[in-house]
């Protein structure tokens, strides 16, 4: 009877506290500001709401309708390139025209039976709230081929070409008959020539990656001289709660050296990198990144930008360089506000900014969409209302800079009684010059083109000559300099 009553307590104490937990996650903070208003170059970044609960509005995914279509925006045409696919993520079109799909989810997650029960409390949940997302299940763990051999716009070839070595694989890359894969936890590098409909040979590992744990996506790309691989590692955490010792080797991107074999920190202080690709004006790489959560609807905006060498972006302590987070226990690095960088784009608020490809040559999606870049916006799961859920285009400038507000690409993918048919994840260029959208909840391959447009011009490359080096150091240095004009102390570490 004692131990029947003690069974009866916990049970009633498991349902308060889940009670209590249901209560404040069915609230949470609406939003004040459209995605407009908190997108482009010039955000508006209202003061932060700080959540002890966060704000959960997920988009339940339902489905499409047998023969329904996104949204396309004018002069646009979109169809089903493939479907029936198992959680199709990351997209790779090849230089023959093949394209590649990983189907991929999260790697499981040890249990290692420490926590106690708030510990498994917060597993239900968090496993609760990716079945609502349609990202719950075991990671297929498959690349397939995808070809459109007669021109009709439908992958009528379908193939797995690799599985075994796969763990939660993301990012591909190819060049001179070599596949390069990420997996959650390491680069592997596959010999594969073009045309194959089988990868066959044994793996070489180039390098171990930060594994699983929060963002587990590795998103890669190759340089365009192909001798250097990128790849993005997202943060485990939210704002470094665990600890900063943990985010060892994450929230970055890494810089692979294939001819040495060595690898460097690239850029810093991302929290989750995801969408890479190299800007055709100045041959700078440039990201999409998704920001922090709990400070309320309205912030802080997911954002496109360039990613130089050595740049640093904050995180977990900054947001838009000049904003600190003040939840972040971990002391903040001297002078990080003077060297952190601020995003060039704003994306809007808890859109989940994944894929990213900038227009090419000989892409057909018209002259409205001919010098820019497209991103996948994978949708929200804690903004009121929603955000995200589309493809928009970001237009640039003859100068390589970003302009304007997001513009509608695909859309159509949230339904007005909160569930959603789909969500976009990732873009990529078909070899027909179409751009090609994964849908991984539904299934689906989305193809988007402008029918009667001619292909694409190429951008051009901007050259500028250096400045000459400094030789010597003339005039009168007060002029350039106060006694005021640097630190005289040394700030705490």
């Amino acid at each position: 009877m004692a131990i029947l009553r003690k069974l009866l307590i916990a049970l009633v104490v498991f349902l308060v506290i889940l009670g209590i937990a249901g209560y404040f996650l069915t609230r949470g903070d609406t939003a004040e500001l459209s995605v407009d208003e908190v997108a482009g170059t010039d955000p508006t970044l209202e003061e932060p709401n700080a959540e002890s609960f966060p704000t959960v509005q997920i988009a339940k995914p339902v489905g499409w309708e047998e023969g329904a279509l996104p949204e396309a925006a004018e002069g646009l045409a979109v169809t089903r390139f493939a479907e029936g696919l198992d959680h199709p993520r990351v997209l790779y079109g090849l230089p023959n025209g093949d394209v590649l799909v990983t189907l991929t989810r999260a790697p499981k997650s040890p249990d290692d039976g420490e926590g106690g029960i708030m510990a498994t409390i917060r597993g239900w949940v968090a496993g609760y709230l990716f079945s609502e997302a349609g990202a719950a299940g075991e990671s297929p763990n498959e690349i397939v081929l995808l070809r459109d051999a007669d021109g009709d716009g439908i992958a009528e070839f379908r193939q797995t070409i690799l599985s075994e070595g796969l763990d939660s694989p993301s990012g591909m890359s190819w060049n001179d008959g070599t596949l390069y894969v990420a997996n959650h936890n390491a680069v592997l590098a596959f010999p594969y020539e073009l045309g194959s409909d089988a990868v066959t040979g044994e793996p070489t590992k180039l390098m171990d990656l930060a594994p699983g744990g929060g963002h587990w996506m590795r998103n890669m790309e190759l340089h365009p001289d192909g001798d250097r691989l990128y790849v993005a590692v997202g943060s485990v955490s939210n704002i470094g709660e665990s600890g900063m010792e943990v985010e060892e080797g994450r929230a970055l991107i890494w810089e692979y050296n294939l001819a040495s074999g060595r690898q460097r920190q690239f850029g810093v202080g991302l929290r989750n990198p995801n969408g890479l690709d190299f800007s055709p004006w100045s041959g700078e790489l440039w990201t999409t990144v998704n920001e922090r959560d709990m400070l309320g609807s309205d912030l802080v905006p997911d954002y496109l930008t360039n990613v130089p060498v050595g740049a640093q972006y904050g995180w977990p302590w900054l947001y838009y360089r000049t904003n600190i987070d003040r939840r972040v226990e971990a002391p903040m690095p001297a002078y990080l506000m003077e060297y952190a960088r601020n995003p060039e784009y704003a994306l809007g608020p808890h859109v989940a900014a994944l894929g990213l490809v900038f227009s090419k040559e000989g892409h057909r999606m018209g002259d409205a969409f001919a010098s820019g870049a497209f991103i996948a916006r994978h949708g929200s799961w804690n903004r009121k209302p929603p955000s995200g859920y589309d493809v928009v285009y970001v237009a640039f400038d003859d100068l390589g800079n970003p302009t304007g507000k997001p513009v509608p690409v695909l859309t159509g993918f949230l339904n007005e009684d909160g569930t959603t048919k789909g969500r976009p994840t990732w873009v990529e260029w078909g070899g027909d010059g179409s751009l090609l959208v994964s849908d991984d909840t539904a299934g689906i391959i989305w193809r988007a083109i402008a029918p009667e447009s001619e292909p694409g011009a190429a951008i051009g490359r901007l050259d500028t000559e250096d400045l000459p080096p400094r030789r010597e150091l003339s005039g009168d240095p007060t002029a350039s300099f106060g006694e005021d004009d640097f630190a005289r102390t040394q700030p705490a570490q």
